[in-house]
């Protein structure tokens, strides 16, 4: 009896975790645009066919600009909104505003409305984003409805095929 109820309840933990995994909601973590303005990413994208580019590090940041341009630079991919986050819950409080003055710098004020930097629930967004290394960006493909129909995690010369494939 105990080694049924063992099996069944860890058959049942075995699939909440496998569901929560693909199916798992965007944090509703409100955050701010690079142009100051107050943004829920979930609420700002909702409806859009997007592609998020996010670092969570100095160098993973570093190589969200790349991707970017390779997804509005790509035919294939015309139509898809890219928004940028960096998670910046790590950094002291007082070093933010810096860190966020150097992210606008070379950026128009539309990539600056796409832009967002979040301070707070970063356990949420790793896992979302399932982060496994910190120093490469991390890239998702949602449907309009939400739905994750791709993620990678690198540079973009090296993934940016698989990106225009999944939009097909």
């Amino acid at each position: 009896m105990f080694r049924t109820r063992f099996l069944s309840t860890a058959f049942l933990v075995l699939v909440a975790a496998g569901g929560l995994c693909r199916g798992q909601a965007m944090p509703q973590t409100a955050g701010t645009t690079l142009s100051g303005k107050a943004v829920t990413l979930a609420e700002a994208v909702r409806g859009q066919r997007v592609v998020l580019v996010a670092g969570f590090s100095r160098a993973g940041g570093s190589g969200t600009g790349a991707w970017v341009k390779a997804v509005e630079g790509d035919p294939a991919l015309r139509g898809v909104t890219v928004w940028q986050v960096a998670m910046l819950a790590g950094a002291p409080g007082f070093v933010r505003g810096m860190i966020q003055s150097g992210m606008r710098k070379g950026l128009t004020a539309a990539e600056q409305e796409r832009f967002v930097v979040l301070a707070e629930d970063e356990a949420a967004w790793r896992s979302y984003f399932g982060v496994t290394e910190d120093d490469v960006p991390y890239v998702m493909l949602l449907d309009a409805a939400g739905k994750v129909l791709w993620r990678g995690h690198g540079a973009a010369a090296g993934l940016e095929p698989a990106l225009r494939g999944a939009v097909k």
